[in-house]
């Protein structure tokens, strides 16, 4: 091969031994030049593209770094045999992760969507400079490996909230940042060495939450909720060989209730009891929209058997993906050298934002400003359902910042759902947190990002929807 079909643009901003890569590349992927080809030499393509020896040095050692071609020397540069490319038909279709409970990631949020804080009540302009001098702040800090724990300010900053909003006394020593929510229930599940144990979950209770109990090796026994929270005797007499609990005790997801303070005592009695782990989801932290939230479950635990997790995705926003676990004392040295080992903390510059915003107390007044307009909201939509449902959808509950509805018989709240999309608004089904089907038939409703000039007429077409599938299912 002696020469190379070549174009180079030496207006553009690109290098040029950039472009005879990516030239010599694309000829290579596309099969024009063939396996075990001779490339040319340095000296035939400069002159050939009228550029220096140096310039296609570059790009043949890019091409041998990247393995599409191998340099023997004086017998010359070539290309290296590739394997085929899978057929379009064999390869796996795009899809989102758990397309069951999200619709879309990174878009902004509907009518009705759950999980997500007001977009239009967030203090953009001073969460901008926190995160601006978090990022020099970063930028200046000395060049070395963070604390996989997290940034030992927002630690402490999380301590100190804890104590006085949740009423947990624990030390920075016991804090770990994590990804989310998910990261930490990874955390817990690696450290503890759970794979092939069985778990309580409540039922109803979080689908994610489930899954990742099963993706993580144990198998799981869904334990009935009621009025006062998970069903301690129920769970003994489903799976009395489990080592682990997975609860919502301030506020049931989805149902809303609080576990009494009964149910509390039995289930930490039952932990101690039987060397078990109890993992509290605190998931709305001290998001009460109705009084004082109850004390955190790890408030009570003498014992050092509740591991609790928090995230700022419902407080702050979802985009930080930032959570907290914190550990009994005895397990602290533990989560750390599995953090240290296999997850550690996320990107320094959000942690130090974060760290600010509770520090100089952001934090504190935000939320009370959101419980207020989360509260007005809920008020809103309850009043709206009254007025313009028409009886299509019931109001059974309100869940913290979620409103439970009941479905007409014989209506899918997935079939509802998946047309509501459609139309523009994201209400969840409730039948999926159900672990056994076909769970009651509902809505959530989330109050967060309702707007309430348009509230009225979402809820009409919402309730058309509903109609319109009640028909449906009365002709089958």
């Amino acid at each position: 091969m002696t020469s190379l079909p070549i174009g180079l643009d030496r207006a553009k901003k690109i290098p040029l031994a950039t472009q005879i890569y990516a030239a010599i590349r694309a000829a290579i992927e596309s099969g024009q030049i063939p396996f075990d080809a001779k490339l040319p030499s340095w000296r035939d393509l400069a002159a050939q593209l009228g550029v220096s020896r140096g310039t296609v040095r570059l790009a043949y050692e890019r091409l041998v770094d990247e393995q599409l071609a191998a340099s023997f020397g004086a017998a010359g540069t070539r290309v290296t045999e590739r394997p085929a490319a899978a057929p379009a038909a064999d390869r796996a279709p795009s899809a989102l992760p758990m397309p069951d409970l999200f619709h879309a990631f990174g878009a902004a949020p509907l009518a009705f969507q759950m999980g997500v804080p007001a977009q239009d009540a967030f203090p953009y302009k001073l969460w901008s400079r926190m995160l601006t001098r978090a990022a020099r702040h970063a930028a200046a800090a000395p060049v070395g490996y963070p604390d996989p724990r997290g940034d030992p300010d927002l630690r402490r900053e999380v301590a100190a909230y804890l104590g006085i909003a949740r009423g947990i006394r624990c030390g920075p020593e016991q804090v770990l940042i994590t990804s989310g929510f998910a990261g930490a229930l990874g955390l817990v599940l690696r450290a503890l060495g759970l794979h092939g144990r069985r778990a309580w979950f409540e039922d109803p209770g979080f689908p994610l939450t489930r899954t990742a109990l099963s993706l993580g090796g144990m198998a799981v026994t869904p334990v009935p909720v009621d009025a006062e929270g998970l069903d301690v005797g129920a769970g003994v007499r489903l799976a009395p060989d489990a080592v682990l609990a997975v609860v919502t005790p301030g506020q049931q997801a989805p149902l809303g209730t609080t576990m009494t303070l009964a149910r509390r005592r039995a289930l930490l009695v039952w932990a101690r009891a039987n060397s078990a782990w109890i993992v509290e989801d605190d998931y709305l932290s001290e998001l009460q929209l109705e009084g004082r939230a109850a004390p955190a479950l790890a408030s009570l635990d003498h014992g050092g058997r509740v591991l609790h997790i928090g995230t700022f995705s419902k407080t702050i926003s979802p985009a930080l993906r930032l959570g907290f676990l914190v550990v009994p004392a005895a397990l602290a040295r533990l989560f750390g050298d599995v953090a240290a080992c296999l997850a550690p903390a996320p990107a320094a510059p959000i942690q130090r934002a974060v760290a600010d915003f509770l520090q100089e107390g952001h934090y504190l007044r935000h939320l009370r400003r959101m419980k207020r307009l989360y509260a007005a909201r809920r008020a809103a939509l309850l009043h709206c359902l009254r007025a313009e449902a028409g009886g299509a959808i019931a109001v059974q509950a309100t869940a913290g910042m979620a409103v439970v509805t009941r479905l007409p018989a014989g209506v899918s709240d997935v079939a509802v759902a998946a047309r509501a999309l459609r139309a523009g608004m994201a209400p969840v089904p409730l039948s999926p947190w159900h672990a056994h089907a076909p769970g009651p038939q509902g809505l959530l409703l989330g109050v967060t990002n309702v707007d309430e000039r348009g509230l009225a007429a979402d809820c009409r077409r919402l309730a058309d929807l509903v109609r319109q599938c009640e028909i449906v299912a009365i002709k089958k």
